[in-house]
Parts: structure tokens; sequence; C-alpha cells
């Protein structure tokens, strides 16, 4: 069980002059679900190397026993110090792909060319692609094989608009998750701000929030199940 976890490369939060990347425990959490299961775990960014973290992911508020778990564990360090460039993998080397989220993804994987083309071929495969919080937005470019919009029909979550405003940066952002899959045809809906949810849809796995990080990997982990 091969599955390849797709991180950011962009630390830029807009014009504001802060930092931003990905998601601490929303890397951490999958992380470790998949690593507890016996997966054989690839790191991959748009630039490879080191991928920009999002300070306010590691305030002592955010931490759980993932991101404890993580801070200890030199070889995961190792392999998250090590990411591969995005454009060198190919989706034939994977059964699954998780994108964790953060802000970062919103700036850079929606837009980059290799993601895209990744989550296109791993469709067209039949492989399970995951995302969640804002990194549901990386599908906004993705297309079916009859080049329909990929969530055209499709059930999916995301960050919400009003946790994007509880968090003062609906303002900031290059766009909004949930409007973004609503455009795109997709059938949104929402738990409550900052409980989990996870919405299954064929091979497509979203959470919306960083609690719906662990029961995404999951749920990614049960439509690898019967292959395994």
């Amino acid at each position: 069980m091969k599955i390849l976890m797709v991180l950011t490369s962009h630390g830029q939060l807009g014009n504001t002059g802060e930092k931003t990347g990905f998601w601490l425990e929303e890397f951490a959490a999958p992380y470790y679900v998949f690593k507890d299961a016996g997966a054989d775990i690839t790191l991959a960014s748009p630039r490879g190397g080191q991928p920009p973290l999002d300070p306010k992911s590691v305030a002592a508020d955010a931490q759980t026993e993932a991101t404890r778990r993580l801070k200890a564990d030199k070889a995961a360090q190792a392999a998250l110090a090590g990411t591969l460039e995005l454009s060198r993998v190919s989706a034939a080397d994977f059964d699954a792909v998780f994108y964790p989220g953060g802000h970062g993804p919103l700036w850079d994987l929606a837009q980059d060319a290799a993601s895209i083309s990744l989550i296109n071929a791993m469709f067209a495969a039949g492989k399970p692609v995951a995302a969640v919080c804002h990194a549901p937005g990386v599908l906004r470019h993705a297309s079916t094989p009859d080049g329909a919009a990929l969530v055209q029909g499709k059930k999916v979550t995301g960050f919400s608009n009003t946790e994007e405003e509880a968090v003062g940066l609906a303002g900031v952002v290059p766009f909004l998750v949930e409007d973004v899959l609503k455009k795109d045809g997709g059938l949104y809906s929402r738990g409550d701000d900052w409980q989990a949810h996870v919405v299954t849809d064929g091979i497509l796995v979203t959470g919306q929030n960083p609690a719906s990080s662990e029961p995404a990997a999951r749920a990614l982990l049960e439509l690898l199940a019967p292959a395994q």
C-alpha cells in the first residue's frame, strides 16, 4: 500500500507579511494513521525539500497526540525535510494520494500543473484522492477524462466560509474553498464549525477542517482495504 502525501511549498500569507504553509496536525494525524496501517508513505511538494509550516499550527492549543509524536520522530522529520519535487513523482507509483491543508495550498497547489496532472491521472486510474480543510481547493482545476470539472456532481466538503471568516482571512485568501467547490458543481455539505465532517463519494474523500484530518485518512484507508 503506497500512499503519496502532497504538501504546499507556499509560505507567505498573501500581502499580510505573515507566514503560512501546511497545518501541522493535518499532516501528522494522517501520516500516523497511514504509518500504523503499514503503508509505504512518500512525501512531495512543488519545490521539494522542507515545506513551510504555518506557525499558528505549532501553538500550544493546536497540539495533539499526533503532533507530539511527530516532534519526537526523527525519521518522520527527516522525510518531511526531504520531500520530493512533485513534478518528479508519477501517479503510476502510488495507490492513493492525500493532501493536508493549511492556507498554503490555495496559492500554489490549486494552480500547480504537476498537482493537477497527478490528480487527473489518479482519478483516471481509479485511485483514491483525499484532501482536508483548505486542501480540497487543489481540486479547483482538476478534471475528469471527458473534460468536466472533477467535483461536478460529487459530494464534497472543505473549509467553510464561516470558518474562514472566523479566522479573519476571508479577505486575504485568493479564493474561498466552499465557494469554488460549489462553483465547479460540487455538492457541498458542511458540519458545524470546527467539528469533524468527512465526505466520501466514490474514490474522492474530503474533510472540512483540522478535526476532520484523522477521520479523512481512515476513510481513505477504507477505500484501499479491498485492494490489500
